[in-house]
Parts: structure tokens; C-alpha cells; sequence
């Protein structure tokens, strides 16, 4: 039986980033699964989108038949407050949401608000909320109102790969991530000089042109640490998969994440990860998996790569947790199953 939906999505589809990635699997495997997925772009922008941005995308929506099911993308769904209130009764919309707007890294605490506010009201309107990860269930729940019942937990899915062992005899560590001040590549590039002494180099792969400001910040700095014949800051890539396989260390020092995939991809690579306890981060990566430190702590953070680096037999415990945990993970066919029967269940 197929069954009919509208995926609404602002800016560009196709990017690289771990939200629309989520979003490409999510309309893949619903697809699969008989769901007829009609595709609406919102435009660009979002969620910060010009007046005459907004006006288009509240067109686009509004033109929706009545009684249409309707999947939004919570990166423009949240500032969508006012078109969320006037078809609430005529359209069954559902709220896909990767992580609250508000909780962006370097927002002001007016634009916070701000967020807080219509994310908040937009929501007040959906019939059902779909998020990646427990740390976002448990937040809609707590501060946004949202009633825990009309909560799906549809966790990311996952690749397995296999590790390769380096041909570089100098270890090799990995970091994806968009170029933007949330990834707190800052932090990992001031924890590489603290551990210059020792034999690596350093992978850092993530779009350069969603954040230009923080992207040139980075190469600066790249520079000012005379990193330069040590750190490679790659850009976006077709298919990071071949890079996870050369890794011998996972290391992002997100100041947040909704979920974090690439921790995910890294656990299924078995690579040994080092991290910042922030957001969803703690539940995707086990104790034993890796070592998380506190935000922005750059002595902290240095200190786990040293440990990692200069220890084989700590490399190898690590990793080795890591691989049985990403063995636990679920597929993208799990996770577009869950998405499936959720909506199957929406009157």
C-alpha cells in the first residue's frame, strides 16, 4: 500500500552535514518502505531567513491540499510559528527535529530567546515530534512543552566499515565536522600543538563554506600554530567512509550536538574517540569507547590525545570498545522503520 507525505527542507539538500544526510536516508528508506515522498524545498536562509524567505516558504507550505501529512525540517519548522498556528486544524504536520535552534553555539541571549519562543509555539502545533536522539526527547519534554507521547526516538543509522591499517607511520587522526564555531575545531587544533612533540597527523573534514567567518578563523590559526605540514583542513568530501578506515583516532570538540553521527560512524569503524561531554555526545559514545572532557577544555583535551597516542594498548582497548558498540547501533533501515510506523499512526 503506498501511502502519500511531503518533506518540507530549507537550504540545499544535498549538503554534507550530518542533519540533511539524516533527512537523504530518512526520504531514501521511507521511500522503500511505500511511503510516496514529495519533496518541498523551503529555501535558504533558515533559521535565520529574510522576510521575503519566510513569505515563500509559508506560501509553499500553505498551498499543501487539506489533510495532507507533512514532514518538516525543524532547522526552518521552528521559525515557523505563525504559519504552524493558522494550518494546525487543515494539515497533519509533523516536526522533524535534529536539536533545538536555541541551543546553537554563539547566538546572543535575545536571539536565544527568541528561538526558545517561536520553536516553542511552532510546536504547540504539530500532531507528533520526530527526533534523533534521547537528549532531544528529554529537552522538547522538559522545556518545550511538547508531551512525551507525541515523541518518536528515531536514532541515526549506521554503516559498518572496516579499519585499514595506516600506510603513514605517523598516526592518523580524524575530525569531521562543518567548519562552524559549534565543532570547536579551535579546541582541537590548540590540543594538536599541545602534542606536537609526538608522531601524527590530522584529518579535518567539513564544509568551509556554510561558516566563512570560522572557516578563514581556522586556517588562520592553522597558521599561526605552524600546523600547516601536519593538519589538513580537507573541506567537504564525496564519501567520508575511505577516511574513517585509515583513522587511528576519532576527535571532535563539539560545543553541542543533537546526536553527532559522526560518532556513530566512528564507533563503527572502531576507532578510539576523544570528545567534549556536551549534548547528546555522552549517549551515542561509551565510557569505554573513547574520553569525553568538558567544553572548551583544551588542556583536558590534549591530554586525552596524548594518552591515546603515546599508549598502543590504550589505543587498542579503546577501539575495541568502540567496535562493539557500533555493532549495537541501528541501520538506516531501522531507523526508517521507526519513522514509518510513527506516521502510520498519525490521524
Amino acid at each position: 500500500m503506498r501511502r502519500d507525505l511531503t518533506f518540507a527542507y530549507p537550504g540545499d539538500l544535498s549538503l554534507k552535514t550530518g542533519g540533511y544526510g539524516y533527512d537523504r536516508k530518512v526520504i531514501q528508506g521511507l521511500t522503500a518502505a511505500g511511503w510516496d515522498v514529495r519533496l518541498l524545498p523551503l529555501g535558504d536562509g533558515f533559521p535565520a531567513p529574510t522576510e521575503a524567505g519566510l513569505e515563500a516558504a509559508n506560501n509553499a507550505l500553505s498551498a499543501l491540499p487539506d489533510g495532507e501529512l507533512v514532514v518538516i525540517d525543524g532547522l526552518a519548522f521552528g521559525v515557523l510559528d505563525g504559519w504552524a498556528r493558522d494550518h494546525a486544524a487543515r494539515l497533519r504536520i509533523v516536526a522533524l527535529v535534529h536539536h533545538p535552534l536555541a541551543l546553537e553555539t554563539g547566538l546572543s541571549e535575545g536571539a536565544q530567546q527568541q528561538l526558545r519562543q517561536s520553536e516553542r509555539a511552532a510546536l504547540a502545533c504539530v500532531r507528533h515530534v520526530i527526533v534523533t536522539s534521547p537528549m532531544t526527547a528529554r529537552e522538547l519534554a522538559t522545556n518545550y512543552g511538547v508531551d512525551p507521547a507525541a515523541i518518536t526516538i528515531a536514532l541515526p543509522g549506521t554503516e559498518t566499515v572496516t579499519a585499514l591499517n595506516s600506510a603513514n607511520p605517523a598516526l592518523q587522526i580524524l575530525s569531521v565536522g562543518t567548519l562552524s564555531r559549534r565543532k570547536g575545531h579551535d579546541v582541537l587544533l590548540a590540543a594538536l600543538k599541545a602534542v606536537e612533540d609526538l608522531d601524527w597527523q590530522a584529518t579535518i573534514i567539513g564544509s568551509k563554506t556554510l561558516d566563512p567567518a570560522t572557516s578563514g578563523a581556522l586556517e588562520r590559526q592553522v597558521e599561526a600554530l605552524q600546523l600547516g605540514e601536519r593538519v589538513q583542513l580537507l573541506g567537504e568530501v564525496a564519501d567520508t567512509r575511505l577516511h574513517f578506515t585509515r583513522a587511528d583516532v576519532f576527535a571532535l570538540a563539539s560545543r553541542y550536538e543533537g546526536y553527532g553521527m559522526v560518532f556513530a560512524e566512528a564507533l563503527a569503524a572502531g576507532l578510539p574517540i576523544v570528545a567534549c561531554h556536551a549534548g547528546a555526545v555522552p549517549d551515542v559514545v561509551p565510557e569505554d569507547a573513547g574520553f569525553l572532557v568538558p567544553v572548551d577544555d583544551v588542556s583536558a583535551f590534549a591530554a586525552a590525545l596524548r594518552r591515546l597516542l603515546s599508549d598502543p594498548a590504550e589505543r587498542q582497548v579503546r577501539a575495541a570498545a568502540s567496535r562493539t558498540a557500533g555493532a549495537e547501533l541501528p541501520t538506516w533501515d531501522d531507523t526508517a522503520q521507526i519513522i514509518s510506523e510513527a506516521l502510520d499512526r498519525i490521524s
